[in-house]
């Protein structure tokens, strides 16, 4: 179960509207070791595409010498679909290379009638996708 507060998700949706037609990505760093995503750091799409994402390398070796740094870890992994629902796609899972990571997607199509976006995480593990529950509070 992924458990967030409700100020990083408002942040990580508003981040997907934001870039809207544009994926948005990013991550969520969190205390090595805790599963606790604290710290927001959207990132820019390289890709500049409406329907894949790619972090600058260079962006992207800078996050992980500044987590290292920090002793932190990627806990949640996020993007966006723009014209489909939140679930990862084949290159998603392809490209998912932390096992631990919680990967968050928010839709910011309507697929479902149920609004103008969804938000579900998911553990990606050796090709094995998992959809897990999201719990919001206020606060750890």
């Amino acid at each position: 179960m992924l458990t967030i507060t409700q100020a990083l998700y408002d942040r990580i949706v508003a981040h997907a509207r934001e870039d809207h037609p544009i994926e948005a990505c990013g991550v969520v760093a969190g205390p090595a070791g805790s599963d606790r995503p604290e710290r927001f750091i959207p990132m820019l799409n390289a890709a500049g595409s409406p329907t894949f994402y790619e972090y600058d390398s260079k962006d992207l070796l800078r996050l992980y010498r500044e987590m290292d740094d920090n002793d932190e870890e990627p806990v949640v992994i996020y993007h966006s679909h723009t014209a489909t629902e939140a679930h990862p796609s084949r290159t998603d899972i392809d490209l998912a290379s932390e096992p631990g990571a919680h990967y968050v997607l928010v839709s910011t199509a309507d697929t479902d009638g149920l609004g103008d976006f969804q938000f579900r995480s998911f553990r990606i593990v050796d090709g094995e996708v998992t959809e897990e529950e999201v719990k919001i509070v206020e606060a750890y």
